[in-house]
């Protein structure tokens, strides 16, 4: 209950309407960009999309920034999906564990949680409240202690301890490209 009550904290309130994001453990911001085939990003290409959200999104896609945290690495798309997708989820969860949201705007929050590059969960709902009768007394206290706290409860999940919300809010330890590719596969 107190980690819960510090990352909540930390974190604060976030507006993050939209934001795909990827927590992973015991893994380095360097081995998020080997495994993902990355290359750091145009710094001038990486204001312009900032600058201009609305447009061209789909050609911004494959740029996310990575933070250094302890515990891992998250790995945040404040304008897409990309951290979510299963491509990058088999990828980053090989050998450790992996918890990935998006913040449909036409939908709320969609979680998957994947483990050695295999789909544990899928169509999670973090931060929603509500728990199911199969679940797992610790499931259960998580999504008490998380209610109305997606981010927080991502982290959480991954055992990630954010001192802050840099990781999401920005700006991360790196914005990377990734190669174009079919990232739902």
């Amino acid at each position: 209950m107190t980690e819960a009550r510090r990352l909540i904290a930390a974190i604060g309130d976030l507006s993050y309407f939209g934001l795909g994001m990827a927590c992973v453990a015991d893994i380095t911001a360097a081995e998020v960009a080997r495994r993902l085939e990355a290359v750091p990003a145009d710094d001038e290409d990486v204001g312009a999309i900032i600058e201009n959200l609305g447009s061209h999104l789909d050609d911004n896609l494959t740029v996310v920034g990575v933070t250094a945290v302890p515990g891992g690495c998250v790995v945040s798309q404040p304008w897409g999906y990309i951290p979510y997708t299963p491509g990058v989820a088999k990828r980053l969860s090989a050998g450790t564990a992996y918890y990935g949201m998006y913040d449909n705007p036409k939908g709320g929050h969609h979680g998957t949680a994947f483990r050695d590059g295999v789909m544990e969960e899928g169509d999670t709902h973090p931060g929603a409240g509500g728990a199911y009768p199969d679940d797992s007394a610790e499931e259960i206290l998580a999504t008490y202690l998380y209610h109305h706290h997606a981010v927080a409860y991502c982290c959480a999940r991954i055992g990630l301890r954010l001192d802050d919300a840099r990781a999401i809010t920005g700006p991360p330890d790196m914005w990377l490209r990734l190669p174009e590719r079919d990232w739902w596969n």
